[in-house]
């Protein structure tokens, strides 16, 4: 069974193997004075043992400090969070030290008897060298958050890259573009009204995925007014093979999502399964628990995809995207003959907060 210490950032064990020998060395100086120098003895067991004992006590201060820290999260909360740690440590410094004093007394080989004065001095140098760790320790903190950020911000900024680069291969691909201009040929020769209608739809499509191209966030209601074109072109050539339906509240379609996020799904879906007239594929878009989510569901009939393509890719890169953008998780369930796919909506301040 491993032991898993506490840390308040990742570099706390770090700056104590940097400060373990230096402290120690200046605790025994000041205890023993000229006789911890005088035999080898006195110095490699003192300063073990103040090594082990300040050890412990900054694990113990670590301890304090990561539920301080749970406790006074907030930016605006940093005083309150530094005082109630560093009040902790001097009392723990003080006991250390009397611990060491006292113990010190009990070896024969240190020859030594209790020092108020020393311990008063050890006591005032130990508290200004905690409250100057402490300090270094909320500075590394506030950094290792700073490079976080930074780092999510690029990381965010190249998967949005990656999602522009595979929604171009996925959304303006040569098949959809081919099977919609042949569906639009088709129409033209049959029925001029319903070609009209279909080209108008297919021109709403692509400036939506254009225009869109640099949006990181959309309202529902946009979307669903792109989904129901997207929907036209293709029951143009499903015809009643694919059935969608749409229960989304008023409150729901204010919220935010990333844009093309339906389309991704909905491709998804037909992609992985068959679809017929008599074995329709069914999709379903509602709203649930609160307006906090967007359900999308669909029955399962898996067809044998004979191309070399990753059909997950879409729904890979749209997972990453969620999380980096509002850092909640997009849930992928798969029940016999079902699945339901949770899309969390992103409320405008919160969205608004992450820019």
């Amino acid at each position: 069974m491993s032991v898993k210490l506490p840390y308040y950032t990742t570099r706390d064990y770090t700056i104590l193997a940097l400060i373990l020998l230096p402290i120690s060395i200046v605790i025994n100086s000041v205890i023993l004075g000229i006789g911890y120098y005088s035999d080898w003895r006195v110095f490699v067991l003192a300063t073990i043992f103040a090594a082990v004992g300040f050890a412990i006590q900054f694990t113990l201060c670590g301890v304090w400090a990561v539920l301080m820290k749970k406790r006074f999260p907030g930016e605006d909360q940093i005083g309150k969070r530094l005082t109630f740690m560093m009040l902790p440590f001097v009392t723990l410094t003080g006991l250390f030290l009397y611990i060491v004093f006292k113990s010190y007394e009990q070896v024969d080989l240190f020859q030594y008897s209790f020092n108020e004065n020393n311990f008063v001095f050890a006591y005032i140098g130990m508290g200004i060298v905690n409250v100057f760790i402490t300090l270094l320790m909320e500075g590394v903190d506030r950094y290792e958050k700073w490079n976080n950020n930074l780092k999510e911000t690029e990381e965010l900024q190249k998967v949005f890259r990656q999602s522009q680069l595979q929604g171009l291969k996925s959304q303006l691909n040569p098949h959809f573009l081919f099977n919609s201009l042949n569906s639009l040929s088709s129409l033209i020769s049959e029925d001029e009204e319903r070609a009209e209608r279909f080209l108008n739809e297919m021109s709403k499509v692509y400036r939506y995925m254009l225009r869109n191209d640099e949006d990181q966030m959309v309202s529902l209601e946009t979307e669903l007014h792109f989904v129901d074109s997207y929907l036209y072109l293709l029951k143009a050539r499903y015809g009643d093979g694919l059935q969608l339906s749409i229960e989304t509240t008023e409150e729901a379609k204010q919220k935010m999502l990333p844009p093309l996020s339906l389309q991704v799904l909905i491709e998804n879906a037909f992609t992985q399964n068959s679809l017929s007239k008599t074995s329709p594929l069914k999709i379903c878009i509602s709203s649930g628990e609160n307006d906090q989510w967007l359900l999308v569901r669909n029955n399962l009939q898996p067809k044998v995809v004979t191309e070399t393509v990753d059909v997950e890719a879409g729904l890979d890169n749209l997972i990453n995207r969620y999380y980096l953008l509002s850092q909640q998780q997009v849930s992928i369930t798969d029940h016999p003959g079902e699945r339901i796919i949770r899309l969390p909506l992103i409320s405008k301040t919160v969205e608004a907060g992450n820019e």
